[in-house]
């Protein structure tokens, strides 16, 4: 039998956007906040560029605003990117008040202003950076400061299984009122009572074979909401990041897009440029058209890999901003100040997710969504870099206020039924839950990648019908364990994918189709919405 928990608030996630909004309503609410793996585990603790925000004098909002518009490929919410980028340097300053020590110039006489850099899509230098690994600045300031708040009690090894909504008298489901959760170090289901409970739980990139993101990335706040009754967003849109190292020991080594924007070079084998064959920018062109040209060369040339190559600047420059990647791709035998990188396109971030407002709500009322995982209109078709951690933390300050100033008006939660497990028995088969993983990340990687067709999306759907049948039986019968809570959420963000997929008809930033290789701007100007049965 698990433990009962009462909080004012449940946070389930512990990255940028989750740790943020505990802190912010820490001060008036007793919030519990649930973290899969360790604290600091999460897609946060491995961002390398950094966040952006108007600091420059020379750069202005209207101009920020504008590239990421055109990034998105025309379906950005033009109201929600306003409100993001104007938001930004107040949520820059927070983190700077928190502690987060951020890289400076070294020029004399400006000591004391941000070091910025630039990257993919950016027309200015706008991305406030802690040399090349900014997410581990962020994450640690802000986990240090939730485990010295009284108010926040943080569960650890707790992995969220399902949301709990309220029962009406007339057995229509209302607001939500808890989350049940494994415990994964006493193997056993605690139920967590709560006014509120927001999900923060990052993107779904694990759903693909080869990707940046740590294991934790299963797409359990994104399925969890989709049970739940909330609309998801534009989950067609994955992005692959262009850059990561390829070495066979070297899982989910990402080479930062600030390596380009410092000056580094795409090359082929035979030390050739290829990137100004695919656009005007080079280099420093969106993601999208980076990840898809490395692409279409490796398959051309039948290649397993291109090259990132910035020998050509000075080894005290190369190492002073990029040590964390120096010291990595030392240990698997490159030296990135003598020599080019092996790199290749793989799985980063998810674009769509849960639908939000600009306060974080989302269908279901007392529920929010902040992050990765929620759907909020900033990216549109394609997200511009270093707009994700951005993205968090204004998202989180709003929703923490919303938060605070709704709190007192809403009840306490009803009583609710423990977890039952009676009738289930432990799996005499656990191999068909690792079979079955990847089954899942291999047919998603083959067939809904960075390149699609309608009928490889087809294939897929047939695939994932299946094991979306074999896992909900497998999921009645037996208890649950880490992984095939994972499985079955990975198993149905990939369906929410796939389907999104085949119901645009065009190709626009991350969705890419061969069969539909042109945009339409006349019938699918809009995104993307999925809104479960009733």
């Amino acid at each position: 039998m698990g433990t009962i928990h009462d909080y004012d608030v449940i946070v389930i996630g512990s990255g940028a956007a989750g740790l943020d909004l505990a802190l912010g309503i820490s001060r008036g609410a007793k919030v519990a906040l649930l973290s899969k793996g360790a604290l600091q585990e999460s897609s946060t603790f491995y961002a390398q560029g950094g966040i952006a925000a108007v600091l420059d004098h020379k750069d202005s909002m209207e101009s920020h605003i504008a590239d990421t518009m055109d990034a998105g490929a025309g379906l950005c919410d033009p109201d929600v990117v306003r409100f993001v980028v104007e938001n930004a340097p107040d949520a820059i300053r927070g983190l700077v008040e928190l502690g987060a020590d951020f890289s400076r110039r070294e020029e004399k006489g400006h000591e004391d202003e941000y070091h910025l850099t630039r990257e993919g899509g950016h027309s200015r230098r706008r991305v406030v950076h802690a040399a090349d690994a900014t997410g581990q600045e962020v994450e640690s300031t802000l986990a240090d400061a939730a485990r010295s708040t009284p108010n926040i009690d943080i569960f650890e090894l707790h992995n969220a299984i399902d949301l709990i909504r309220e029962k009406r008298p007339d057995k229509t489901l209302g607001r939500c009122i808890g989350v049940y959760a494994f415990d994964c170090a006493r193997e056993r289901v605690d139920l967590f009572r709560a006014r509120i409970v927001v999900l923060a739980t990052g993107g779904a990139s694990k759903v693909y074979l080869y990707t940046s993101n740590p294991d934790i990335c299963t797409g359990d706040g994104i399925a969890m909401a989709w049970r739940a009754g909330c609309r998801v967003g534009n989950l067609e849109f994955s992005q692959f990041h262009p850059t990561c190292l390829y070495h066979p020991r070297a899982k989910s080594k990402l080479i930062t897009e600030a390596v380009r924007g410092e000056g580094g070079s795409l090359l082929l084998p035979d030390g050739s440029h290829f990137m100004d064959r695919f656009d005007e920018r080079g280099e420093l062109a969106p993601r999208d058209i980076v990840a898809r040209a490395i692409d279409h060369e490796m398959k051309r040339l039948g290649i397993d890999c291109v090259y990132l190559d910035i020998s050509s600047k000075p080894a005290d420059f190369v190492i002073s901003h990029f040590p964390t990647i120096y010291r990595k791709c030392m240990e698997f035998g490159f030296d990135m100040t003598k020599e080019p990188l092996p790199v290749v396109p793989a799985a980063h971030y998810t674009c769509g997710g849960v639908c939000i407002d600009t306060k974080g709500r989302t269908d279901v009322e007392n529920l929010y969504a902040v992050g990765e995982v929620a759907y909020t209109g900033l990216h549109g078709a394609n997200r511009m870099a270093s707009n994700s951690l951005l993205e968090c933390l204004v998202f989180a300050d709003s929703a923490a206020a919303d938060i605070l100033h709704r709190l007192e008006s809403i009840p306490p939660p009803p009583e609710i039924s423990s977890w039952d497990e009676s009738w289930v028995i432990d799996s005499d088969e656990i191999v068909v839950v690792s079979h079955n993983w990847h089954e899942l990340r291999r047919f998603m990687w083959d067939y809904v990648g960075i390149v699609r067709t309608t009928k490889r999306l087809e294939r897929a759907k047939r695939r994932v019908d299946l094991l979306l049948t074999e896992i909900a039986e497998y999921y009645e019968n037996f208890r649950v364990t880490s992984d095939l809570l994972e499985l079955r959420n990975l198993a149905v963000v990939a369906d929410l994918i796939i389907r999104s997929a085949l119901s645009r008809k065009e190709s626009r930033g991350l969705h890419y189709t061969l069969d539909h290789p042109g945009r339409d701007d006349v019938a699918s100007v809009g995104p993307t919405i999925l809104t479960p049965e009733a």
